[in-house]
């Protein structure tokens, strides 16, 4: 395979950005170029949920010009991404018909939980680095202009991430409007942010040490690299931090602009941030910080090469999408045998049904999700488990997930304790037709993989399923009495039936 040349777009809150990579087996991903354009959208669009004319007329000027630079260099394809300036759009569907008409150029929205994902993909790109901090306990602050995500990490394990309404072109306006002194703004700051990661420590960091802290900005890695390029390359202790601190904090905005070489709006943001991880800092209480420097662009090249088979990865993403499902429902007090019963039934069903079904990996991963969270509606209602699992899986953050693939697991969950809705088109929580028969095949395979675990006691752990004519004949090996399974099989295998056209039977072997 010769080398693919790729462009990532980031249509970002405050800035554009395009890096151009050359990719290859052998070279991997490799920056050849990389451009960016200072335009600030989030405030507009945070502020009056529209962009201007203007803003629209500049935007679409500069993806132009994008445009003839990714010709130049022949790049054979690309991705653009808008992220959350463009979700809080109330007109992004006619801004971004408006940009593809004008510019050619595609950009697709994504989700918070998918841009965090592609970031942290980012930070995975640069390999042993990234493996080597967390494997023990870390933290990776992922600072935006509307938001501020910290996902935490434990023996290479997921175990929660968390969005905080801490971004910092967000916290710039609100001391904006506060006509504050420069030396004022590290106590409002605190104030704005402490009580958050207050609750966030109650919460999620109780009983756990944080070694590393890994943080994704523009600002703060921009300002080290600026001081000494090898501050990116290698972990930093606390007290280098703390003297970078004190250098933001001492100078005046004027000064340290003309030192880093940056406007002086943004060395505010440069302030924000790097405030924001101070209190963290403090909070955790870590002794080492890696700042990679790493974009969304360069989790957009990872991502491109890696799904079209350009280059392995080293990482299972998969299995951190199946820890954080994990740690969600054992906060709400879900069952950790039963979730995995059911998981394990469920993927047998559906494996064996495969041209029955017609759904593929990404399917799967989301029949694993709606097993693991069956129960977690449990800890709000007993008697309205369905509807109260759907509030919880639709309000939690699933990191790698979009928005419509939450909707999907949610709705999996739902109903596999109430009727089930028939689409009429429209309906707000399930998106579209597609959409709805994904909803209805992993519903159907739920159910069935619920009637053969009714007693809660793994009886049906041990099974194989094959799909014969129009029979799924599920056998299962187990030395105890299925006789409770057997007689109220048929109302969970009944929307079975409907949705695949197949009868399940179930066949005792008896165990020792």
């Amino acid at each position: 395979m010769g080398i693919k040349t790729f462009a990532a777009i980031d249509v970002g809150s405050y800035e554009l950005s395009m890096k151009i990579f050359e990719i290859s087996p052998k070279e991997k991903l490799r920056e050849i170029d990389h451009i960016r354009h200072r335009i600030d959208l989030g405030t507009e669009t945070y502020t009056t949920g529209k962009l201007s004319h203007e803003k629209v007329d500049e935007l679409c000027r500069v993806l132009c010009e994008f445009g003839d630079i990714m010709k130049s260099y022949r790049a054979t394809d690309y991705q653009a991404y808008g992220t959350s300036a463009v979700r809080e759009m109330r007109n992004r569907e006619i801004v971004l018909e408006q940009i593809k008409m004008r510019t050619g150029i595609q950009v697709d929205m994504l989700s918070n939980s998918e841009q965090r994902f592609l970031d942290y993909k980012s930070i995975a790109s640069k390999g042993e680095s990234f493996h080597g901090l967390i494997s023990s306990g870390t933290a990776i602050i992922d600072i935006g202009g509307g938001s501020m995500q910290i996902s935490l990490f434990d023996k290479d394990s997921l175990v929660t991430t968390q969005n905080l309404r801490l971004g910092i072109l967000l916290i710039r306006e609100q001391l904006s409007k506060l006509k504050l002194r420069h030396s004022q703004y590290a106590d409002i700051i605190e104030e704005l942010a402490g009580s958050q990661i207050e609750v966030l420590e109650k919460l999620y960091l109780k009983g756990k040490k944080i070694d590393n802290i890994i943080v994704v900005d523009e600002y703060i890695s921009y300002a080290l690299g600026k001081r000494d390029r090898k501050l990116l390359e290698n972990y930093i202790d606390r007290d280098t931090y703390l003297r970078f601190m004190e250098e933001v904090q001492e100078s005046s905005l004027a000064d340290l602009g003309k030192a880093l070489q940056m406007p002086e709006e943004s060395i505010v943001l440069l302030y924000i941030a790097s405030m924001l991880v101070l209190r963290f800092l403090r909070t955790t209480g870590a002794s080492r910080l890696w700042i990679p420097g790493v974009t969304l662009c360069d989790g957009i090249g990872y991502e491109y090469a890696e799904k079209n088979k350009i280059l392995v990865t080293t990482h299972d993403f998969e299995k951190d999408i199946i820890d954080c499902t994990q740690n969600i429902s054992k906060r709400y007090m879900g069952s950790k045998k039963r979730g995995e019963t059911l998981e394990k039934i469920a993927l047998t069903i559906f494996d064996s049904m495969k041209k029955a079904h017609g759904l593929g990996k990404r399917e799967r991963l989301l029949l694993r999700l709606a097993a693991l969270l069956h129960d977690c509606g449990k800890y709000i209602s007993m008697n309205n488990v369905g509807e109260a699992s759907y509030e919880i899986v639709m309000s939690t953050e699933i990191i790698g997930l979009s928005h419509a693939e939450r909707e999907i697991v949610a709705n999996v969950v739902r109903y596999n304790y109430r009727d089930f809705s028939y689409y009429r088109g429209g309906r707000e929580s399930i998106p579209d037709r597609r959409a709805y028969l994904t909803v209805a095949k992993l519903t159907a395979i739920l159910r069935v993989a619920t009637g053969l675990d009714r007693s809660h006691k793994e009886k049906c752990r041990d099974i194989t399923a094959a799909l014969r004519d129009r029979q799924l004949v599920l056998t299962v090996n187990t030395p105890y009495d299925i006789t409770l399974e057997k007689g109220l099989f048929s109302t969970k295998a009944a929307f079975f039936e409907e949705i695949f056209e197949v009868t399940p039977v179930i066949k005792r072997k008896r165990g020792i």
